[in-house]
């Protein structure tokens, strides 16, 4: 016979931690800008982690082929240096000169609306033109004095560029000491919870792989194929093409109607081409280069990938959406790894409900 008024533990939990989560929300004034200051300190910090943690299989690399430590750091930093610096020395100058003409295409695809079907966009074309102008602005106050203005508080990139590649390095000729130490941390704890991490560390390792490949060769291919359509904004467009490579799926859609749209004030023939070139190698792109350079490893699902990125960008804006598939893929890895226990604890608590 089943006693009556027994505490069921589980609900208990969940009471306390939904009354935590309350109490949280309640007094996030008194909290949240201590931790706003925290995260705004700790950022460069996981950045350089981050830095570190995408160039330590490089260093591994030459490290396998007889090169020793200090040499292999070296010789990675170099060749990131040779290949960023001659990118960007090459490149930034004519963005800008494409971004003028970037511009100027919008603002002329605005009128020609405007114009064809009679619409009153007085005050949205001022504030459009008065927008690009800014964002000019700052880009040429970047190129001539390496700061942004964001949000009217003057950042210097320049530092913080400095502080993450110091920092990195650092941490690039400890980490192997840094996962000896997680490794034995994790060993004494659970050897199920280190096994778990490894497959972690295989899946990320993969991810920022892939996604550091695939950036690479979406700028190549993009701006070659843009020039030889003659799109006016080649290399601005290849340069998009390849930043929002991190937002799936939308980042491709916004470079797109980008193109078409500066390429419609162009010519019939750039406007022909640029919508060629979208046809055909976005489908090339999907469903040959990507998986290719990505693999089977991080099989993750469209709709999973397409919601992680709408939720992200919804709870915590731009940031949101660059860290929402690294999340989605720590959170597939958990399921799946765990995913025997999770359905054997569902069916215990199941089985414990009384009928």
């Amino acid at each position: 016979m089943k006693k009556e008024g027994k505490l069921n533990f589980n609900l208990i939990n969940l009471l306390l931690v939904m009354l935590i989560i309350y109490l949280l929300f309640v007094t996030s004034n008194y909290w949240a800008p201590f931790v706003g200051k925290l995260i705004n300190v700790l950022i460069p910090f996981f950045l350089a982690f981050v830095f570190a943690y995408i160039l330590d299989p490089f260093v591994k690399f030459f490290e396998r082929k007889g090169v020793r430590k200090k040499i292999a750091v070296f010789v990675v930093l170099l060749i990131i240096f040779l290949v960023l610096g001659g990118i960007l020395v090459i490149t930034v100058p004519m963005i800008y000169d494409q971004l003028l003409l970037f511009a100027k295409s919008i603002v002329q695809f605005v009128q020609d609306i405007s114009t064809k079907f009679d619409l009153n966009l007085g005050d949205f074309q001022f504030k459009l033109t008065d927008t690009l102008n800014e964002i000019i602005k700052d880009v040429g106050k970047y190129i001539s004095t390496g700061t942004i203005d964001i949000l009217g508080k003057s950042v210097n990139v320049l530092s913080n560029a400095f502080i993450i590649s110091v920092v990195g390095i650092y941490f690039l000729f400890d980490m192997d000491k840094i996962r000896a130490k997680v490794k034995a941390f994790l060993k004494t704890k659970s050897h199920r919870t280190y096994s778990f991490v490894k497959k972690l560390d295989h899946e990320m390792t993969q991810y920022f792989h892939g996604l550091a490949l695939l950036m690479l060769v979406t700028l190549i291919e993009y701006s070659v194929l843009f020039r030889l359509v003659n799109h006016p904004n080649w290399m601005i467009l290849g340069v998009l093409m390849a930043i929002l490579t991190i937002i799936p799926y939308f980042g491709g859609i916004i470079t797109n109607a980008i193109a078409i749209i500066t390429a419609s004030v162009t010519s019939v023939p750039v406007l022909i081409g640029t919508i060629l070139v979208i046809m055909i190698f976005s489908g090339i792109d999907g469903y040959i280069i990507s998986p290719k350079i990505y693999g089977k490893t991080n099989n993750l699902s469209p709709v999973g990938i397409i919601f992680a990125v709408g939720a992200g960008g919804a709870l915590f804006g731009v940031m949101g959406i660059v860290v929402a598939v690294p999340l989605y893929v720590t959170l597939h890895c958990i399921y799946k790894y765990y995913q025997d226990d999770i359905k054997d604890k569902i069916e215990t608590m199941m089985e414990k409900e009384p009928n």
